[in-house]
């Protein structure tokens, strides 16, 4: 049997790799959906699709698990959205994820859907380690070592805060223009 798991894996983290453990013990082949493949450079999204190819393959290859690891594209039309995916990945017999939308549209193309809980949800969230890592906090213990080893080889903290930084500065400005805009109204 085949399963396939989404994500973004901005950056592939310890949940992920849990989930990806669990998974394993259930079917024999594995289809890795990278989410939003096409989007990288930014806070939200910054590792692009090839180094999250390279942090995912690394990380389970320590699974007894044959893995297909896939980049998918943002198409922002739900009501096709399932047949994207089935036409950009192996054939799969069972879908996994917790994200309700998700599991909505997957249910309504009539493929199983299995849900489990969140792996220290708190802890291990990817937005999270991403602001950890901005701000220079401990973020090493949330993510495989493979991981914390791709993530040094691509610079990938270094351009996380930059870019954090960029979009940073965008924001004051914007924050300037407004206060600006509010002191010149008085003056009116």
């Amino acid at each position: 049997m085949r399963g396939f798991y989404i994500g973004r894996f901005q950056p592939y983290h310890n949940g992920h790799h849990s989930m990806v453990e669990r998974i394993a013990e259930e079917v024999d082949e594995l289809v890795l959906g990278i989410g939003s493949a096409d989007d990288s450079h930014t806070t939200h999204d910054p590792f692009t699709a090839g180094e999250r190819i390279m942090m995912i393959t690394k990380a389970v290859a320590e699974y007894d698990l044959t893995t297909y690891v896939v980049p998918l594209e943002d198409i922002n039309r739900n009501a096709v959205w399932v047949s994207h995916v089935e036409s950009m990945c192996p054939d799969f017999d069972v879908a996994y994820s917790n994200n309700p939308l998700v599991v909505r549209l997957f249910e309504e193309a009539g493929i199983e859907v299995r849900q489990s809980p969140m792996f220290d949800r708190d802890r291990l969230e990817g937005s999270e380690i991403r602001q950890r890592m901005i701000d220079d906090e401990s973020w090493r213990d949330r993510v495989p070592p493979s991981v914390v080893q791709v993530l040094e080889e691509i610079h990938g903290i270094k351009r996380l805060q930059h870019v954090s930084d960029s979009d940073s500065l965008e924001r004051y400005a914007a924050a300037d223009e407004s206060v600006e805009k509010s002191i010149d109204d008085l003056d009116d």
